[in-house]
Formats: structure tokens, sequence, C-alpha cells
């Protein structure tokens, strides 16, 4: 809750268009790297919201069903654009993935080497 708050804090400090949510992801993630915060601490939490997940997903869902007179119109548009960008995201996810994994492999087989 601390790094939610520090989030929604640096959300309205700095002037970027980057979601509180984020600063909070961000700042978590760099506390559960550095030691900060242990991962045991968060764990039985965040397992209990990735499990709920599917349910925070209503609300939006009924928003798009409550604006379906306004969206009608454009929704091949909306699709192409989801499909599009979902394409791009998976496909920059998976290549950052695999420089990240084959970078830790170099460094493990380096390490072997210098034994």
């Amino acid at each position: 809750m601390v790094l939610s708050f520090l989030g929604e804090i640096l959300y309205c400090i700095l002037p970027f268009p980057v979601p509180a949510s984020i600063y909070g992801i961000v700042m978590l993630f760099i506390c559960l790297e550095t030691g900060l915060i242990k991962l045991g601490d968060v764990k039985e939490v965040s397992t209990f919201l990735i499990e709920i997940m599917p349910v925070m997903f209503i609300p939006a869902a009924v928003g798009l069903i409550e604006s379906w007179e306004i969206i009608r119109e454009d929704v091949v548009i909306y699709v192409v654009i989801t499909v599009v960008t979902t394409l791009v995201v998976m496909v920059v996810a998976g290549r950052i993935t695999q420089r990240i994994i084959r970078g830790g492999k170099k460094k493990e087989n380096e390490v072997k080497a210098h034994e």
C-alpha cells in the first residue's frame, strides 16, 4: 500500500503521462530486486490477486456493453487496433525475454569457463 501511495504522489509530481500504478509496480520491482522487500512478504497477496484477476475485467466489459451505441460505428477499427497492438506487445515482450534468457546463459557459460 505504501508503494501504491508513493506511486500516486509521483504521478502528481512528475510531468510524465505514466499511470500511478506503473510507478508503484516499478518501485515494487526495485524493492524486490534489491531485497528491501522479500518475495515471501508479497507472495500470498499476489497469488490471490492473480486468482481473482478475471473478476477485475467485469467492470470493463460492462462499460463496453453500455457504450455499444457509441463504439458500434468504429468496432472494426477498434478490433484491428487491439489485434495489432496485442501482436506488437507479444513480439516485443518475447524478444526481450529471449535476450534476457540468452544473456543469462552466456554469463553462466562464462563463469563455468573461468572455473
